[in-house]
């Protein structure tokens, strides 16, 4: 028999990720892409499994800026997941939302940030942010857990009131970094 009686007693713990689902159900969004990735993997199986979304897997991050100009001259919202390696395989596909007036959300896992061991994520880790803003995307991040449904939220309303691409960096400080070795974890993400 359960003792506890405290309304989150054995609950299991909070993922940075939870609310994003509800989040793009509210604003429309029906068309996620991603390229899979380890930091991303609770919210690409929430979203694999809810029949609200259409999960469209990539083969680079250039091509989910495609799919969502497509998808959004279709009349559809969509939103681009991926990690921030990912970013330099999209930056001269960003020039067309920019141009056209595409609104476009992308939701950025963090690596080359806080903790992490994998000299290959530095440079492009470290500039993320730098070479968004350079080509023209709104950047917002989120640094805790507690800042990740109202950052992803506000960066649902920007990009698709103002027709603007909108990137929010989810910090390795909630993703946890990884070590260089596959499949270890050294830092636990932030609850």
């Amino acid at each position: 028999m359960r003792t506890d009686t405290r309304p989150d007693a054995g609950a299991p713990p909070v993922s940075w990720s939870d609310p994003i689902p509800e989040l793009f159900a509210s604003h429309e969004v029906r068309i996620v892409s991603t390229v899979p990735d380890g930091g991303l993997a609770a919210l690409i199986r929430c979203l694999e499994s809810d029949d609200r979304f259409r999960l469209v897997p990539l083969t680079n991050e250039g091509e989910g800026v495609a799919l969502a100009a497509g998808a959004w001259l279709g009349g559809v919202k969509s939103a681009i997941l991926m990690q921030s390696s990912g970013v330099g395989n999209c930056v001269n596909m960003l020039t067309l939302p920019i141009s056209a007036q595409i609104p476009l959300l992308m939701i950025v896992t963090m690596r080359g940030d806080q903790g992490e061991r994998n000299p290959l994520q530095m440079p492009l880790g470290e500039h993320t942010e730098e070479v968004l803003r350079s080509v023209g995307v709104v950047v917002k991040r989120a640094r805790d857990t507690a800042e990740v449904e109202a950052t992803v939220s506000d960066a649902l309303h920007m990009a698709f009131s103002t027709y603007r691409p909108v990137a929010v960096l989810i910090s390795q400080s909630i993703i946890g970094a990884k070590d260089f070795r596959v499949g270890a974890t050294i830092a636990e993400p932030a609850r």
